[in-house]
């Protein structure tokens, strides 16, 4: 059975969210944020000591959006994969991996310096510049959700997850007031999947279980 070490919606929730799409069996492993400081025994798991890390078998990853794409290609009656032969496939490999290259990692420099660092050494001047870097890059999807319902491939792919957690993270931090209106369609349309709502309740009651705040760290920093 696959198992995904997760803390509450960072960015091991692409993977749940992907398997909660694909209707796979899993086992969820919660941990406190960062799971580096407070488990120590993870670190044999992931030297890195941050989530995700997914096991299946003989594999471990520990990259989000590859695991999006290795979890839709091995399961392609889900329909979230976009094969090498489609049209779409380089479409959807750029949306896959600007869901977390461009996307999330602004985000986090806003986490940090707005939330997580000691309040001495917090920089309101990066996060305002990280949020707008964000905001920026995320407009460039305004005119394509102009006429789609999602990014690309005329159906809900990984692309779609990859990008979607980009857009949960933004509305912990309360940058979702700041979308665009076709982007806040969307995300209003990504919450509303079966799967999204599944996801969110896995992982709280996971938490619950296994005596874990279900409050994500970016919420209680």
């Amino acid at each position: 059975m696959i198992r995904l070490h997760h803390c509450i919606s960072a960015r091991s929730f692409r993977p749940l969210w992907m398997l909660e799409e694909l209707g796979l069996h899993y086992e969820l492993v919660l941990h406190d944020f960062p799971p580096r400081v407070h488990d120590e025994a993870f670190l044999a798991i992931n030297p890195l000591g941050t989530v995700p890390a997914l096991l299946d078998g003989e594999v471990c990853m520990t990259e989000s959006a590859a695991i999006c794409q290795y979890l839709a290609a091995r399961h392609p009656e889900g329909g979230m994969d976009v094969a090498s032969d489609e049209p779409a496939y380089g479409d959807y490999l750029n949306l896959l991996h600007f869901g977390e290259a461009t996307l999330t990692f602004p985000q986090t420099l806003v986490l940090r310096y707005g939330q997580f660092e000691p309040p001495e050494r917090r920089l309101p001047q990066v996060v305002e510049d990280y949020s707008r870097w964000f905001l920026s890059r995320l407009r460039t999807l305004e005119p394509r959700l102009e006429t789609r319902r999602w990014l690309c491939a005329e159906r809900f792919t990984a692309a779609d997850v990859s990008v979607g957690y980009a857009l949960l993270l933004a509305s912990h931090l309360g940058l979702d007031e700041r979308f665009k209106p076709n982007v806040r369609d969307y995300w209003t349309r990504l919450q509303a999947r079966e799967a999204f709502q599944r996801s969110l309740e896995a992982q709280h009651a996971a938490a619950v279980a296994q005596g874990i705040s279900p409050t994500a760290a970016m919420e209680w920093r």
